[in-house]
């Protein structure tokens, strides 16, 4: 009867080991050799169950269609408000931005604080579109800086942090109006 146990656990134990493709430990401690804190880390976001959700982008004021119809029904608003001029559209304005709110906060800081919305488009976006940049202070590169850090480089005494909030909330109160 001892001899039928053991020769269970043997064959239980090979069976694991050739299940898995090696030792059973080994799998517990991870990549080895060269390059395995890369393979740790790669490894990591595959375990993010965040990562599996896919995002619902039909809703999003961001997706293309919705986008294109936000924009419209902004324009006369942001143009009562002088955020935008009058022979501007929002699709125009926005064009070089990746997000909508995005653009939107450019346009109430611009307008907040007095500063060239060109300008401020350039550093926040590091797109350099043909207008006139002559005027602007900020450093001429092509790297995209944070609203918060344009503003600071084109108004230097504006406190850039509430500026940028303000304008934050007043895009985001913009949204909220054209959904509801």
């Amino acid at each position: 009867m001892k001899n039928l146990f053991f020769a269970g656990a043997v064959l239980a134990f090979g069976t694991s080991i050739f299940v898995t493709g090696g030792a059973p430990s080994a799998a517990a401690q991870g990549p080895a050799g060269a390059g395995a804190s890369t393979a740790a880390q790669d490894n990591t976001h595959m375990l993010n169950p965040m990562n599996w959700m896919k995002k619902d982008s039909k809703n999003s004021a961001d997706a293309p269609a919705n986008r294109t119809e936000s924009e419209k029904k902004l324009t006369p608003a942001l143009q009562a408000q002088g955020a935008l001029p009058a022979n501007v559209n929002t699709t125009d304005a926005c064009a070089s931005f990746k997000t909508l709110d995005g653009c939107l906060a450019a346009l109430h800081a611009s307008h907040n604080l007095g500063v060239d919305f060109n300008c401020l488009r350039a550093g926040v976006t590091g797109v350099h579109i043909n207008a006139d940049m002559s005027g602007c202070k900020a450093a001429d590169g092509e790297k995209a800086e944070s609203l918060n850090k344009v503003i600071h480089q084109l108004k230097p005494d504006a406190n850039a942090k509430q500026a940028t909030k303000d304008a934050e909330q007043q895009a985001k109160d913009d949204l909220k109006a054209i959904a509801g």
